[in-house]
């Protein structure tokens, strides 16, 4: 009896098809103080205040939504950065805004989206050693583009100076 050899079949991998379209998020870099930034602590993961735009909604719109409170919640300064990843099958943009800098008094008012988070003021070089490198990535080029007065882009984890126009909202 001869022995037959089977090939087992070829994994065939479905051509890449970008057929969903992206999610949209936004960041927010909040100062507090001269050295904190504003966190959303989710029983015990430390990350920047975050949250979904919606069809038809600015990005302000949904900042505001993020955090709410009194007297309109948060004075937001600017755009500041655009970090975008293309996934398998769908595209994920997240737009980080900072706000006007403001008081631990006042950032106790404030409320996040999630009620099971708390929002609290840390120190940043204590956060950026505490994040994830994508949040960390992500404070550190907010951050620099807000004290040099630029729109920086993080593409697929590589930096870049200025967002093209299809990212900008």
């Amino acid at each position: 009896m001869s022995a037959t050899t089977v090939t087992p079949p070829v994994r065939r991998r479905a051509a890449y098809e970008n057929w969903r379209p992206p999610v949209v998020g936004v960041a927010l870099l909040v100062p507090v103080g001269p050295d904190c930034l504003a966190v959303a602590d989710l029983q015990g993961t430390l990350m920047l205040p975050v949250g979904g735009v919606n069809d038809g909604q600015t990005l302000q719109e949904a900042a505001h939504h993020i955090l709410s409170g009194p007297n309109g919640g948060l004075q937001l300064l600017r755009h500041v950065a655009v970090d975008s990843i293309q996934t398998r099958r769908r595209k994920v943009i997240t737009h980080i805004l900072a706000a006007t800098p403001t008081t631990p008094h006042t950032l106790e008012e404030l409320v996040y989206r999630d009620p099971r988070a708390t929002v609290r003021a840390l120190p940043t070089l204590r956060l950026l050693d505490t994040v994830r490198p994508t949040a960390r990535t992500r404070i550190v080029v907010g951050l620099q583009a807000l004290a040099t007065g630029q729109t920086a882009l993080i593409k697929a984890g590589v930096v870049q100076a200025e967002p093209p126009a299809d990212l900008q909202a």
